[in-house]
């Protein structure tokens, strides 16, 4: 089992633990792909984690952009935010529906604006339901809270940025995304996106970095599935993926080894493989 760290992952026990804190905040991160063919926040209202609040994926976003779920201006979190009664001196815990999938993007949000302890539950709402643990369908109670934000431009990156590290390969871009959508063997579940990868990226599907019950594997196990991808951990990162989700998911993990110095593409395929001036590989890396 992975050590608890309130600031990048923390297990069922933990959030048991201190389910009760009066300055812990629970939120439901659950996002899923059309094709799953799941509601979160019809699932959230049946049941969750009691105290949990919704945090919606696609609501704040930047809706000012075509591509989907961007990063929010720091005006619009900070007030979705207090609306959900966090605030400045809160703990929070994200966790989601499908173990640890879209918990770690809202994990990344929190540290672009500035915020520094949050944790993804590891396993999420599955591990935790099959634990016995209690959940609920009754809505919070919300207080008003205080919120800050700084915002740490350089844990975001976009396809400018994206395209320069490409050229000069001093970045290592770390793409999550299954192999064969990697590969430009399987086609994107977005209509009108070519396939394959951005050239000069390795594959780590975030499903890699995985145990079978959804919990992240250890530190020797990540370690490995960076660096048998031929990923140079020495190198600064840069993570995508479909649509800036999963991506995250690399990113928990490359902070859980120690390494700080990584950025997510927040357009991720959904911007790159819609732009046909812009270089396509396939195949393996």
């Amino acid at each position: 089992m992975a050590k608890d760290d309130p600031q990048t992952l923390v297990s069922t026990a933990w959030l048991a633990q201190h389910l009760k804190d009066p300055d812990l905040r629970l939120l439901d991160a659950s996002w899923y792909l059309p094709s799953a063919g799941r509601n979160p926040r019809a699932e959230f209202e049946r049941a969750h984690i009691p105290g949990a609040r919704f945090f919606d994926i696609d609501e704040i976003s930047d809706q000012r952009s075509e591509l989907p779920h961007m990063a929010p201006p720091v005006e619009k979190f900070m007030s979705r935010l207090r609306a959900m009664g966090v605030g400045d001196g809160h703990q929070v815990v994200v966790y989601d529906g499908a173990g640890l999938f879209s918990a770690a993007r809202v994990w990344w949000l929190f540290r672009l604006m500035g915020k520094r302890d949050v944790a993804v539950l590891d396993g999420g709402l599955p591990k935790w339901q099959e634990e016995g643990r209690e959940v609920e369908d009754l809505a919070p109670v919300i207080r008003d809270r205080h919120m800050t934000v700084q915002r740490q431009a350089y844990l975001v990156r976009d396809v400018t940025q994206v395209s320069a590290a490409a050229k000069l390969g001093d970045h290592e871009i770390i793409d999550a995304r299954s192999p064969g959508r990697f590969a430009g063997t399987e086609p994107e579940p977005r209509a009108d996106l070519r396939t394959g990868h951005i050239p000069g990226a390795k594959n780590v599907p975030y499903a890699a970095l995985l145990n079978p019950d959804g919990t992240m594997k250890d530190l020797p196990a990540l370690k490995s599935a960076f660096e048998g991808a031929g990923v140079d951990l020495a190198k600064p990162a840069i993570t995508t993926c479909g649509s800036g989700v999963t991506a995250a998911v690399l990113n928990l993990a490359l902070e859980r080894l120690g390494k700080h110095d990584h950025s997510l593409y927040d357009g991720s395929w959904a911007e790159w493989g819609a732009f046909h001036t812009l270089p396509v590989a396939t195949g393996d890396a």
